[in-house]
């Protein structure tokens, strides 16, 4: 389709972490004896900041969202041991997207630390011009992130594209003004994704290079 630019989220779209917060979520639930939501009700918070995140899914918390985002980071970090590993063919499309001369960048909801963690180990770093988490931007879906990147990077919003696997990436790309590709190997379907009109939705990482190349 002629992107200069693809705006890729992570969770749940570069790497299979979703298990991993969730779980995480529920062990945070646990410490401070708060009810467990769902399954469904937990994944539908993620691309959220993470203290926004936590207070939309425990309002009655919302006054110590900081204090349970604090938990959540340890015991992400230290404590869970769910696996993550990268989707199937994450780093093949990534090094021929950047051999095509397109621009990659990443707009997550993770922390700067985080972030920089799973990159670090994943050995992705190489291959992203620009980063932009929830420190250093207004949570999703408010499209500040997205214009943070076009702007650093020199490119206009109809000559990018935003991936992500929540309904909350394809509104922060619709309230850019920035094409969409959803995916259905993270945290939302294809039924919940296709009501944000998404330019494609891939069920498999390599499908990606038929419409970015």
């Amino acid at each position: 389709m002629g992107y200069k630019l693809v705006i890729f989220d992570w969770d749940g779209t570069v790497m299979d972490t979703v298990p991993k917060i969730v779980n995480t979520i529920n062990l945070v639930a646990d410490q401070y004896a708060i009810p467990r939501e769902s399954e469904q009700r937990t994944k539908s918070i993620i691309g959220l900041s993470l203290e926004k995140a936590l207070a939309t899914l425990f309002p009655a918390q919302a006054y110590r969202s900081a204090e349970l985002a604090d938990a959540y980071k340890v015991i992400y970090r230290d404590v869970d041991t769910t696996p993550t590993e990268l989707f199937c063919g994450v780093e093949a499309v990534l090094k021929q997207l950047t051999e095509s001369g397109i621009k990659i960048a990443i707009a997550t909801g993770k922390s700067r630390q985080g972030l920089n963690r799973l990159l670090s180990g994943s050995g992705l770093q190489k291959y992203f011009q620009v980063t932009r988490t929830a420190d250093e931007a207004q949570s999703k879906p408010h499209p500040d992130m997205l214009h943070q990147v076009l702007v650093e990077l020199g490119v206009a919003a109809k000559d990018a594209v935003m991936i992500g696997d929540t309904t909350i990436d394809m509104e922060m790309a619709s309230n850019a003004g920035v094409d969409a590709i959803g995916v259905t190997f993270g945290v939302a379907t294809r039924e919940e994704l296709q009501p944000f009109s998404p330019v494609q939705i891939v069920d498999e990482f390599e499908q990606l290079l038929t419409y970015l190349t």
